[in-house]
């Protein structure tokens, strides 16, 4: 599933999964999360990490979307 995520202070479009987990505990997995710029899409946190698989608490989305196809194909091209 491939969602438009609105953060705090950014705006991603990840595959997203969601996991059972304690009460607290992260329970959304976000695959392949990329930042969305007025310039394109880049991936998330890559100045710090190699990691393309990251787990987020769902009380940290302030919404969940439905990407437009634009934005969805070029997810899907970066990925291919």
């Amino acid at each position: 599933m491939i969602k438009l995520l609105v953060l705090t202070n950014q705006i991603l479009i990840s595959q997203i999964e969601e996991v059972g987990s304690e009460l607290g505990e992260p329970d959304c997995k976000l695959i392949e999360p990329y930042v969305v710029e007025s310039t394109g899409i880049v991936p998330w946190l890559m100045e710090h990490t190699i990691q393309s698989e990251f787990m987020i608490s769902s009380d940290k989305v302030l919404t969940m979307a439905e990407p437009n196809n634009q934005l969805l194909e070029k997810y899907k091209e970066v990925l291919s």
